[in-house]
């Protein structure tokens, strides 16, 4: 079973790393809108995990109580935390399985490339920016849901966890546009990848003095090849970045238990 990932904030988000090292974005430099604007995104969800509630609202309740209120708060955090495991594992399995049939089937699967030339790189990126996009949808599709789940339990633990779920609905309202407006930048910048990659391959076959060979494109270190794998790569970075509300929630929680 796929382990909780941890919390990340601006500058470790495996995300922007990831858009760095391929050059797609800057994630120091203070002109990149993109990085700029995710980083302020992520910062909201590494907040999440920090905004507990201080006041003890249960100092003055009868031990017995306490200890009734405390054993089904632990039951509903796990419960929780079980649900969070879940999607994680779902959305990576569909990640990992959409790339490699052979670890079994899923309802998203990686375009068969067009292995011609010329290489028409508008229609040729089209098929891959789909089924980026595919894998976007089942994110929103299950995070959200999570995420209101989530806070449903906390709202019903405990007065100050009941304030964090409000607080978490309020920034998700406020958040949502932004975060789906720089979402869907990602396909666009990962076009500007392919192209890059495919241009480099050519060069190389000049400096080389050799013909273009379609058929390799797919080998091992080829370019296509090398593309697949930056976007799986990316794919799996934008999930644990969409999953980091609810992780900081679910360590809210994890803290009001203790």
């Amino acid at each position: 079973m796929t382990r909780v990932l941890p919390r990340t904030n601006f500058h470790s988000s495996k995300l922007i790393r990831c858009l760095a090292d391929l050059a797609l974005v800057d994630a120091v430099e203070p002109g990149n809108a993109f990085a700029e604007k995710l980083g302020l995104w992520i910062h909201f969800a590494d907040a999440i995990s920090l905004s507990a509630v201080h006041s003890d609202n249960n100092a003055n309740l009868p031990k017995v109580q306490v200890s009734m209120h405390h054993d089904r708060h632990v039951a509903a955090c796990a419960e929780a935390s079980a649900e969070l495991e879940r999607i994680q594992t779902f959305l990576v399995n569909s990640v990992m399985r959409s790339f490699s049939p052979r670890l079994g089937r899923t309802h998203i699967s990686l375009p068969t490339p067009l292995l011609e030339l010329p290489l028409d790189l508008r229609a040729a990126y089209a098929t891959y920016r789909r089924f980026y996009e595919s894998h976007q949808r089942d994110m929103e599709s299950s995070v959200q849901p999570l995420r209101t789940n989530i806070r449903a339990s906390l709202a019903k633990a405990s007065p100050r966890l009941k304030k964090l779920a409000e607080l978490d609905a309020t920034l998700e309202r406020v958040l949502r546009d932004r975060e789906s407006k720089l979402m869907s930048k990602i396909p666009v910048l990962l076009k500007k990848h392919f192209e890059q990659l495919f241009k480099a391959h050519q060069q190389k076959l000049v400096d080389a003095q050799q013909a273009d060979n379609p058929v390799g494109w797919t080998q091992p270190g080829a370019w296509l090849a090398r593309f697949c794998n930056d976007m799986q790569m990316l794919l799996l970075a934008e999930v644990e970045l969409r999953l980091q509300p609810a992780m900081g929630l679910i360590e809210a929680f994890r803290q009001d238990t203790q």
